[in-house]
């Protein structure tokens, strides 16, 4: 007999390599506090070429998806509609199947961001630094439109890394300057540090942390907490982690799959520290 969209439902996150990832502790945590028994989140390895075969496979009891690299950009062909936030950057990190089957984007990246830093007080700034110019970096421009009223400078390595962010902030109506990565030390006296490097690109910076810090962004989670942030803090400066970041877009995601809302955040954020802890 087929499966209604009203049985139990399905969700994942796919992507490649995708063994580390957080979600599946983060989403079951949430069904569980929630009491969705019938609910279920797996993780499957899928690369941009398999994506297509996967997504002609899917049955009606799969309620969504949440995407990582390299997969955000490659699935918006295969959607029905994706929403202005994930437009913005052209990422998709959340599928939503709906009872009609249509398949509809959105990004929770962004607004998960604006989240973590609400948690910590973090509503409005008047200029924010990023560090990097990567993939992350753009959904930080898209997060600095909503809490920035001012000047964004980027810290990038190269000429075309700056050329990419400044049209990145034109797209985003963010007012971007960019700045040489030997300069950044710099950027450790905005009132907001964004930091989208990769795992020990800023170690370099702590000993350039000032002795009253305002608030540092680090998108990292693993390994926790990063040489910056960790000088961050014992200067009494704010800290939002990745991990912060990864439970906030997932509250969006879990609220989206399910229809059910708040999600519980606390719930999921000590799931996540548990399950990185014993890592």
């Amino acid at each position: 007999m087929p499966v209604r969209a009203t049985d139990a439902r399905r969700a994942a996150v796919l992507g490649s390599p995708i063994a580390h990832s957080l979600s599946p502790v983060l989403h079951r945590t949430a069904y569980a506090e929630l009491g969705l028994v019938d609910r279920t989140y797996d993780r499957f390895d899928v690369d941009e070429a398999a994506l297509p075969a996967f997504f002609a496979e899917l049955g009606p009891e799969w309620a969504g998806l949440s995407l990582t690299m390299p997969l955000k950009r490659a699935v918006i062909p295969l959607l029905d509609e994706i929403s202005d936030t994930a437009a913005s950057v052209e990422a998709v990190n959340t599928v939503v199947f709906t009872d009609d089957g249509r398949r509809l984007g959105d990004n929770t990246d962004i607004p998960g961001m604006v989240a973590a830093l609400r948690e910590r007080g973090v509503a409005q700034v008047d200029s924010a630094a990023v560090l990097g110019a990567g993939a992350t970096a753009s959904s930080a421009l898209a997060a600095l439109a909503r809490v920035c009223t001012g000047e964004v400078v980027a810290y990038v390595r190269s000429a075309a890394r700056a050329a990419e962010m400044r049209r990145w902030g034109e797209r985003l109506e963010v007012d971007v300057r960019t700045a040489d990565w030997a300069d950044a030390a710099e950027a450790l006296h905005f009132p907001l540090v964004v930091a989208t490097t990769p795992a020990g690109t800023t170690d370099a910076l702590a000993a350039a942390v000032p002795e009253r810090p305002t608030t540092l962004f680090d998108v990292l989670y693993d390994p926790w907490p990063t040489t910056l942030a960790a000088r961050w803090s014992m200067y009494g400066g704010a800290v939002v982690s990745g991990l912060d970041l990864l439970v906030h877009q997932a509250v969006l995601q879990v609220e989206q799959m399910t229809g059910r809302a708040p999600a519980p955040v606390e719930a999921m954020r000590k799931a996540g520290e548990h399950a990185l802890a014993a890592r």
